[in-house]
């Protein structure tokens, strides 16, 4: 029995797991419905189909029929399909158009991406008034369907979906879908009083579809509250700090949580060994040997493994640990690497590996199987980020006892607590400003406790599996804001 009312949500994004994820936006499009449908709302998602999708997914589709739909400037129109799929109660319809999405990947540059994410934000909406579907709520997802609450309070305005309230949820502030006015004017084909300084226009000269998506919808979110004051500042906001400080009444930050069916290391079935609470100080060595064997690491129950899963990039502060790592390689430490990037990110992580052989492993990849025996292998992870909107990783690892050494920022800084010594509390180690000697310094402080008082480090990581980093309690957040607004 529940005691609020129930409420019906379209989420709207470009990628869902296990469709297709390029990275958190594709967890988060996919936990967050189905713990929302457990929190008594009906939730539809709705997708691009893109030719990327698995065929175990394609051939399950069910065709709920099709139309055409004007788009451009000019009237010229285009054909919309839709096609439904149902999964753990979740309803995903997917957009079916050749012309747009056919490539093979879900992004592939803004000359293309423009026109893309145009038609679809429309034809979400038109999809939703042809199926009859009129929801209380239309969440929207990044810049890629940040076109939607302006459509819907304009060219949507004399239809029943007019009735729907609009949030935008902050993913990633630094991809805002910038094109000139023109091009964005022509493919939209919004009336131009809304190409102006408020709401599209940047630089005089350019349309910024996020830019015009958070001045158009009712509320906005984004995935830490931490995140959501930084990106009030210039340090963090992308230029477009002023316009969000002039709509922070309707901002707010909601901590992301992990699928914890999928990562789960009782039941993980990727792992050499299982366990839990009650057997993790035991078991988690047998995983560290084998994750050692496995990647031709000296093979030492005494050691300290650190884990780095990540994208190799500015972004994830790894010129910090470029800086460090001859220093963090004392005898007594091992780290491992996995992940895909930058250029000189990966060409110095193979040098590493050459240079410190059996003591650095760096996988120049991603490999589903091999992040889930890292995160049940390593004593550490790290993620020095020079900004996280809320990070997933650190989250996967307290959940598999593996105690995360993090930079004080967006969401790193709302979920992990600084050990502190004297009182034996906190779940993991942190560094505040962006500096390579305090990230080592974060590192010596992990080492040194798990050294000198591994008794107090096993507190720790029990502390840590015992954590709520479930999607329930963010679920009810987001359910709580749909009613504020309904």
């Amino acid at each position: 029995m529940y005691s609020t009312p129930r409420r019906s949500v379209a989420f709207i994004g470009s990628e869902c797991y296990p469709f297709v994820k390029t990275g958190g936006l594709g967890d988060v499009m996919y936990a967050l419905p189905r713990a929302l449908v457990r929190q008594n709302c009906d939730v539809k998602v709705i997708l691009p189909r893109y030719k990327c999708i698995p065929w175990e997914y394609q051939e399950k589709m069910v065709y709920r029929g099709a139309f055409q739909m004007d788009l451009c400037a000019d009237g010229r129109s285009f054909y919309v399909g839709i096609m439904e799929y149902v999964r753990d109660g979740v309803v995903y319809d997917f957009i079916d158009n050749e012309e747009f999405f056919s490539w093979g990947s879900p992004y592939t540059n803004l000359v293309d991406d423009i026109p893309k994410f145009c038609y679809f934000a429309k034809a979400a909406l038109a999809a939703l008034n042809y199926l009859d579907w009129i929801p209380n709520v239309i969440h929207c997802h990044d810049w890629q369907a940040a076109l939607v609450p302006v459509y819907l309070r304009t060219l949507f305005a004399d239809t029943r979906l007019n009735s729907a309230k609009t949030i935008l949820t902050i993913h990633n502030l630094k991809f805002q879908g910038v094109y000139n006015i023109p091009t964005v004017k022509y493919w939209s084909g919004l009336p131009d009083y809304v190409f102006n300084k408020d709401a599209l226009t940047v630089n005089w000269l350019d349309a910024n579809m996020f830019k015009g998506g958070l001045t158009y919808s009712n509320a906005i979110t984004t995935v830490s509250p931490t995140y959501a004051w930084e990106i009030q500042t210039p340090e963090y906001g992308e230029t477009l700090d002023a316009h969000l400080r002039y709509h922070a009444g309707k901002l707010r930050g909601i901590v992301n949580g992990i699928d914890c069916e999928t990562w789960d290391p009782w039941t993980d079935s990727r792992l050499p060994v299982n366990y839990d609470i009650t057997n993790v100080l035991d078991r988690k060595k047998e995983n560290k040997r084998a994750l050692q064997e496995e990647l031709g690491l000296f093979q030492d129950d005494g050691k300290f493994v650190i884990g780095l899963i990540s994208r190799l990039t500015d972004q994830k502060g790894l010129d910090l640990l470029n800086a460090i790592l001859p220093q963090v390689i004392d005898g007594n430490t091992q780290v491992v690497v996995l992940g895909t990037g930058d250029k000189v990110y990966e060409d110095s992580f193979r040098y590493y590996e050459n240079a410190y052989k059996g003591t650095v492993c760096s996988n120049i990849m991603y490999d589903e199987t091999r992040a889930h025996r890292i995160y049940a292998g390593a004593d550490a992870l790290l993620v020095p980020s020079r900004f996280e909107p809320c990070g997933l990783t650190q989250l996967t690892a307290m959940h598999y006892g593996t105690v995360p050494i993090v930079r004080e920022t967006g969401g790193l800084k709302d979920t992990v607590e600084p050990y502190n010594q004297f009182a034996n509390t906190g779940n993991g180690f942190t560094f505040d400003r962006y500096d390579a000697g305090l990230l080592l310094d974060a590192i010596n402080r992990a080492k040194t406790l798990y050294f000198t008082n591994r008794w107090c480090w096993d507190e720790m990581v029990q502390r840590d599996m015992d954590k709520d980093v479930s999607w329930d309690r963010s679920a009810q957040q987001y359910r709580d804001l749909y009613l504020e607004l309904t």
